[in-house]
């Protein structure tokens, strides 16, 4: 068997990139010879062309190496049959031109012309997937003579390239009950259909923050047996994981019967990229050991600069795991949807969104488990991306992010970064509501949707970063960014909200050494916070140790359970008040089980350590609503505020609430601050995800996105039905036609200026 390897490798490395192209004569399978110019099968070494207007099905299982396969027909692989195709480059291009260029398309940006099919390669479709039980493996290899920083590579220039495979009802799931060490079955929290015996999984660690060890405590093991909720691994863990209450490890199939992978992942690596005014989506497939370490532009899946080019395209339930440069990479691309992913394992930022000008992407129900710190890359396009490993980065907020995990990742979970510098003044060209584009600093752009977002467990140091950086630059009061049930735990650093205009709604924090941590108080709004077990700084002061707070910091409902204090207080008081605006008012505070050994407890004091006295006359006051009673406030302030200065005989000591630097005094007629009255003006936002014929009718799935409350939407004039919350996923069923036009309408009365225009074939 090592000398059939080595032949082949052999052979490989001796085809020279000037042997003759071998070109397919017409349709048919790849493995008859009459399918071939010259009536010989391509073997190893090959350079082959798919010409335009063939359609070759791939139905061999082969160890020969394809020097590259060129497509400007179209290669469909059987789905009736296991299929392996070992090569060094995939091209799908238009034209007899033949290239060995891994990234860059011969014609770049032009549009295909509509009255010529597109060159294709398809591995199963949406509607017919490869079939459970059977597999397609496309291998990639580097083989000698081709420019080993693009190749190997599959590269769509302007074609359609779709990998469906056997669809799966979760590709990940939360643990259903507590796994002990040394358990050789775990319980899954739902069922799992499409996961079977030998798959790969991972089990993912609860217990990371605080532990001496480095290592992650993420499990990888291979299902024995299967039945419902119950699997059986092929080996003992090693290692305890949460699985009751709120907070469950994560289990994720990390096997697809649809597989890209790089051939060597101890050597030169592959990449995947879609260009420009392609098309296809992907589905259940799998990604494995790809992405060219410290290379600019050659990740495991990217797309590259197709703006809305693609609108309509989805990557759902894939794996992609081992990468040594990202998972998925959204570059200068709009309105992809990512739901349903695993990613596992990756050198750099996992989800990615890399220039700063995406908008209207939809993440939902991802999963990021272990990216990891790696350089920044050569000729980046923002040059304050330190690739430090976050599971989640972009520096345009204009896109959703729902349901999304993030666990084990070396630096953040989530980091929303946006840092202007000498040479980047951050002003870039972002689409508009209508279609148009205009140039805009991003970081006044808020959200879409951020929303039931959660992150754990990880020795690194942030869970959420929400714009460390942007220098107090965001959006303004009437369009804020506004943060959902967001859960984060088991961490160092939960949340660090540096940017202003921000409402925070169930925000649950537990087991973080910090909670609140560096924030920019400036038109801050929170409802509902619990914060548990989180005993160095529950609720940072303004900005950290600058101890400035700029604005107005409101909460409407503040839980401390179960927090060890140490002498430190549960709210810190912020020092200085440059614009003599920023005060805090909280309502609706509750302590349980507090402890603070035999110093004095305090809710409010300045704590952190010694510090410089205030630059500011002004202090930062904080009202606690209803302390003494309905209608009777406590107004906290520092003992080195002016307020204080001022009248010192009026302020006191309280029980529970001051400390040894922080006074409080009793207060009425104050009113509690309402909620920010937002303004909604974005209208939501549409894609056509797949478009299938039944009965003489077209059924139209998609999925919608809106900051506030989708109404409906519309298809061809025929409104649709909801599959999930607010439209997230919908069907429309309408009368046969070869257009279709889409787009919703929100609660607020805005209607989707640039609806989805899909040509029906």
């Amino acid at each position: 068997m090592r000398l059939a390897l080595f032949s082949v490798a052999l052979l490989a490395s001796h085809a020279s990139a000037a042997d003759p192209v071998i070109k397919s004569a017409k349709s048919g399978a790849w493995s008859a010879p009459a399918t071939w110019e010259g009536g010989a099968v391509p073997a190893a070494g090959a350079r082959v062309l798919v010409r335009e207007g063939h359609t070759i099905t791939y139905d061999a299982k082969s160890d020969a190496v394809i020097r590259a396969i060129n497509i400007s027909g179209e290669l469909a692989f059987a789905t009736d049959r296991d299929t392996v195709l070992n090569v060094g480059l995939i091209k799908i291009q238009a034209g007899d031109e033949y290239s060995e260029d891994g990234f860059d398309c011969e014609a770049h940006g032009i549009k295909p012309d509509p009255n010529k099919p597109r060159p294709a390669l398809i591995v199963g479709t949406a509607n017919a997937p490869v079939p459970a039980g059977k597999t397609a493996l496309i291998r990639l290899h580097y083989v000698d003579g081709m420019n080993k920083e693009t190749c190997p590579a599959i590269v769509c220039c302007g074609g359609r390239m779709g990998l469906h495979g056997a669809p799966l009802g979760r590709a990940w799931v939360k643990l259903g009950a507590p796994a002990k060490v040394g358990d050789s079955a775990i319980t899954l929290a739902e069922p799992a259909s499409g996961w079977k015996k030998g798959d790969r999984i991972i089990v993912t660690g609860t217990q990371t923050h605080g532990n001496a060890k480095t290592e992650s405590t993420t499990e990888e093991r291979v299902i024995a047996a299967i039945e419902g909720t119950a699997l059986t691994l092929d080996a003992p863990l090693k290692m305890a994981h949460a699985g009751a209450g709120e907070y469950r490890a994560e289990v994720a199939n990390l096997s697809r019967n649809v597989i890209v992978e790089s051939a060597n992942k101890d050597g030169i690596r592959g990449h995947t990229m879609y260009h420009k005014h392609s098309a296809g989506s992907l589905s259940y497939a799998e990604f494995r050991h790809l992405g060219k370490k410290d290379i600019l532009g050659k990740y495991a899946l990217h797309f590259h600069l197709v703006r809305d080019t693609m609108r309509g395209s989805s990557v759902v339930g894939c794996s992609i795991w081992d990468s040594h440069n990202r998972w998925l990479t959204v570059h200068g691309t709009d309105y992809l949807v990512a739901r349903d992913n695993v990613g596992y394992k990756s050198i750099g930022h996992g989800f990615f969104l890399e220039d700063g000008t995406e908008v209207y992407n939809v993440f939902d129900r991802n999963l990021a488990v272990g990216a990891e710190h790696g350089k920044r890359l050569p000729k980046q396009v923002l040059p304050f991306d330190a690739n430090e490993g976050a599971g989640f980065w972009w520096t345009c907020s204009l896109n959703t992010f729902t349901r999304n995990v993030a666990t084990e990742c070396d630096r953040y979970g989530f980091r929303y970064e946006a840092t202007p510098t000498s040479a980047l003044k951050l002003m870039f060209s972002i689409r508009q509501p209508d279609g148009s584009r205009k140039d805009m600093d991003p970081r006044t752009l808020p959200f879409v949707r951020f929303e039931d977002n959660e992150v754990h467990s990880s020795n690194g140091l942030y869970g959420v970063n929400l714009g460390e950086g942007v220098n107090r630059v965001g959006p303004d009061s009437k369009h804020p960014f506004v943060v959902r049930n967001l859960k984060v735990w088991d961490i160092h650093y939960a949340f660090r909200p540096q940017v202003p205009n921000l409402i925070v709604e169930n925000l649950h924090i537990e087991r973080a050494a910090y909670g609140v941590y560096h924030p920019n108080y400036d038109g801050h709004y929170y409802k509902n916070v619990y914060i548990g077990h989180t005993n160095t700084e529950p609720f940072n002061r303004g900005h950290d140790d600058l101890s400035v707070q700029y604005g107005t910091l409101v909460v409407d409902g503040l839980t401390f359970d179960g927090v060890r204090s140490g002498g430190m207080p549960l709210v810190q008081i912020s020092d200085d008040n440059p614009t003599g605006a920023a005060v805090t008012h909280v309502r609706g505070l509750k302590t349980t089980n507090w402890t603070d050994g035999s110093k004095q407890r305090a809710v409010a004091n300045l704590g952190g350590g010694p510090r410089p006295a205030p630059k500011s006359e002004k202090g930062v006051p904080i009202f606690f609503h209803d302390w003494f009673g309905e209608g009777k406030h406590a107004m906290v302030v520092s003992v080195k505020s002016g307020e204080f200065k001022a009248a010192p005989d009026s302020f006191q000591q309280v029980r529970d609430l001051t400390g040894d630097q922080s006074r409080a005094k009793e207060v009425k007629d104050v009113p509690f601050p309402a909620a920010p009255q937002l303004v909604d003006d974005l209208p939501p936002q549409t894609v056509v995800t797949s478009v299938t014929q039944k009965d003489g009718k077209l059924v139209v799935r998609g999925t919608a996105a809106d900051n506030g409350t989708v109404k409906r939407v519309l298809v061809n004039g025929a409104e649709a039905k909801a599959l999930a919350p607010n439209f997230s996923e919908w069907e429309a069923t309408v009368p046969a036609a070869r257009e279709l036009k889409a787009h919703a309408e929100d609660a607020a009365g805005n209607v989707e200026l640039a609806p989805h225009v899909v040509k029906v074939p």
